[in-house]
């Protein structure tokens, strides 16, 4: 399975977004030319979060596209869209100590959203078809699914270094 993340989006610089569906980049052609150079000669098959930072990057690499919602980032959900520095500290420092079972107000914590991306790649390890998967998704879905390939809890997950336009061969 090889985990794209998606280019980068507009207007995301000191913003809470997980869910919220951003615009992309001006440098979203540059981006996705170079994605597409970094990933080995298909066929494959590909799967997108239905973000529209990943639809429209999964739709530049040539293949048929499948959208799963399960891919979809973190719901940070009365957070979205606010500043990082205008979520209040009271708040926010408590779910920075315990990202991984603190659950932002209205929105779901790291663990589920690792569930439900591990639920996506164990259905993946057992299809029948010799077809690589590409799955053009978030940061959190990344992390949570290289932290479990390489046997790290998820409290470590944010030791990786996940960039825009990264290409992740688990």
């Amino acid at each position: 399975m090889i985990l794209v993340r998606h280019t980068t989006p507009a207007g995301a610089d000191g913003i809470c977004y997980g869910r919220l569906d951003l615009a992309l980049a001006d440098s979203f052609e540059t981006e996705a030319a170079a994605v597409r150079a970094a990933l080995p000669p298909g066929p494959w098959r590909l799967i997108s979060s239905p973000a529209t930072r990943c639809r429209l990057l999964a739709e530049r690499l040539g293949q048929p596209v499948t959208l799963d919602p399960r891919l979809a980032e973190m719901d940070f959900g009365a957070w979205e869209g606010l500043r990082w520095d205008d979520i209040p500290r009271g708040i926010l420092d408590p779910w920075c100590a315990d990202f991984v079972t603190a659950r932002p107000p209205g929105g779901e914590t790291f663990t589920e959203l690792a569930a439900r991306a591990r639920a996506v790649a164990a259905e993946i390890a057992v299809r029948p078809d010799a077809a690589q998967t590409v799955a053009v998704t978030h940061s959190g879905v990344i992390r949570a699914l290289v932290t479990a390939a390489r046997g790290l809890p998820l409290a470590d997950a944010f030791t990786l270094s996940v960039p825009f336009g990264s290409v992740h061969i688990l």
